[in-house]
């Protein structure tokens, strides 16, 4: 996945769980300023999720949100904005549908890259996604990780699940050193940020922002809240490229 974003510009990845309104919640955000999708395909037992969005993947469960029909979310999003769309979910969607024809299925409706939470660095090499790293992977695993992501390395910045912290991790600082000594690509840190505070916070220790719990509260209120937070972050972003 090619990082097309200008030198100056921090990125902005907004995380929303497929849904049938997904599309237009993602037209809202791009339009707001957000740079990269990530679309949630919902998991039974999504072991990196925290309760917002482990609560809005059980919601789209019960919406007949089964991976076919993420599949049709996805291209209609895709219709919609021209930013990078990467499918997040877990191991066991791809076991289910098949990982040449989920892979093959995905890029085909819209897919810049994927991101399989639960899947180990070194598992199916063959699968080009994005990798996650946390401040608990060891130097060999930060170094393989670097070696292997498809365009930018996700670090997650705390130990344990997605959702809305009060401050940044301070985690965050030496995870993002030890990443840049053996990554030549864009680094965007996730897990936690919620605030156009923590995104400048965030922005001046790495390349850009994944904001996932935050962004499923506020697409819940629909478009308009979402707008609202993507501009927050987007300016928190933007002070600290600025700076």
């Amino acid at each position: 996945m090619p990082d097309t974003l200008p030198r100056n510009k921090k990125a902005l990845v907004v995380y929303l769980m497929a849904m049938p309104d997904t599309p237009g919640l993602a037209e809202a955000a791009v339009g707001a300023g957000a740079d990269v999708i990530e679309i949630g395909f919902p998991f039974s037992d999504p072991l990196a999720d925290g309760p917002v969005i482990r609560r809005a993947g059980e919601r789209a469960l019960a919406a007949g949100m089964r991976t076919a029909r993420c599949l049709e979310v996805l291209a209609e999003t895709r219709s919609r904005v021209s930013v990078p769309l990467v499918p997040m979910t877990y191991a066991s969607i791809f076991d289910a549908y098949g990982w040449d024809e989920l892979e093959r299925d995905a890029r085909a409706a819209g897919a810049t890259s994927l991101i399989v939470a639960d899947l180990p660095v070194d598992a199916r090499p063959e699968l080009r996604r994005l990798q996650l790293v946390a401040p608990t992977s060891t130097g060999e695993r930060l170094r393989l990780a670097a070696q292997a992501t498809d365009g930018w390395l996700y670090l997650v910045t705390v130990t344990g699940t997605t959702g809305a912290r009060g401050e940044l991790s301070s985690a965050l600082a030496p995870l993002a050193e030890r990443a840049r000594a053996v990554a030549e690509v864009p680094l965007y840190a996730g897990f936690g940020i919620s605030t156009g505070a923590h995104a400048r916070a965030a922005a001046e220790l790495v390349d850009g922002v994944v904001v996932g719990t935050r962004a499923v509260e506020a697409a819940e209120q629909g478009p308009r809240a979402l707008g609202d937070l993507v501009a927050e972050l987007r300016a928190g972003l933007d002070a600290a490229a600025a700076a």
